[in-house]
């Protein structure tokens, strides 16, 4: 594929830079669709994000792979807040910047979301009907993770007290303290990890996928906006466009698939990978179903 440097401004400003790749032997005389594709929350687009545009690019499609607003070689100051608004605004933005190719056919666009993505990309295609199909990877609800972590049901005691503290530090930064960072993953593994650290570990902190502009790491302040974002409450707005679960039998995060699965409205689908975890389908090239995400995207975008 031929592959090119590319930015764009979202909604908000911000200037959004991102990798941008077309088949070689693309057919120019016709217009051809095209797929979006984002990172894992504190993510880049050289890493999870990158590989599913070559990949999918390989297979016929143009895509674009993004880093999100305040990370990565993306606009938005400081770096490294998460805000769900710009995640999700994100998407649109790419869509509008795909939407002015002459090589795109603006009604065939479709989103790969990997990770924290997923849930952005749902997101944005609950309110953006020029999203024609999703799929996600993985896929991870950072609102219900930053609210309960993988519990089942929300602890408000615990809720609350997480707020007080994001408060207290909200203070202390305005009164001139250092910013609190929250890394997401840690950057040495004790006998006393746990297995989810281990997994992330295995990917960001060794040569396996580490690059310098991922450093996972989000303001301790940006949990509080977090917290207010709700990515499955209106999936049936998606409906009659199609969404794709993929998730691996052993993943720790197989719970917001599914959970995202029964809330979606038809057509809808939930991909089991077999033997695979969720930081797998990162990067697993033998794991990763590809075949099944050309299929959805050959049928829906057609």
């Amino acid at each position: 594929m031929n592959h090119e440097k590319v930015s764009f401004n979202n909604r908000l400003g911000i200037k959004l830079v991102a990798d941008l790749y077309v088949p070689k032997n693309l057919d120019r005389k016709k217009r051809a669709p095209a797929i979006i594709v984002g990172h894992p929350y504190g993510g880049v687009k050289e890493q999870t994000s990158g590989l599913y545009a070559q990949t999918m690019a390989e297979r016929g499609f143009i895509t674009i792979a993004f880093d999100a607003s305040y990370n990565g070689e993306s606009g938005g100051q400081p770096h490294f807040i998460a805000s769900p608004e710009a995640f999700v605004e994100d998407f649109s933005a790419a869509v509008d910047y795909l939407g002015t190719n002459p090589l795109v056919d603006r009604n065939r666009i479709g989103v790969i979301g990997v990770c924290g993505s997923g849930g952005f990309g749902l997101a944005a295609a609950e309110i953006d009907p020029r999203i024609k199909a999703v799929a996600t990877v993985s896929m991870y609800d950072i609102g219900q993770a930053s609210r309960q972590g993988l519990a089942e049901s929300l602890d408000k005691a615990g809720l609350r007290k997480n707020l007080e503290k994001i408060a207290a530090q909200r203070w202390a930064e305005v009164d001139g303290g250092q910013r609190a960072m929250v890394i997401g993953t840690p950057e040495v593994i004790t006998e006393h990890s746990s297995a989810i650290d281990r997994e992330f570990f295995d990917y960001y902190r060794t040569p396996r996928g580490h690059h310098p502009r991922s450093t996972t790491a989000m303001s301790l302040t940006s949990g509080a906006a977090m917290s207010l974002f709700w990515s499955f409450e209106h999936l049936d707005w998606i409906s009659p466009r199609p969404v794709l679960f993929i998730t691996g039998d052993q993943a720790h995060s197989r719970i917001f698939s599914e959970h995202a699965f029964k809330k979606a409205s038809e057509p809808k689908e939930l991909y089991i990978v077999p033997g695979a975890g969720h930081v797998d389908l990162y990067d697993r090239v033998k794991l990763i179903p590809w075949d099944k995400l050309t299929s959805f995207f050959n049928n829906h975008l057609a």
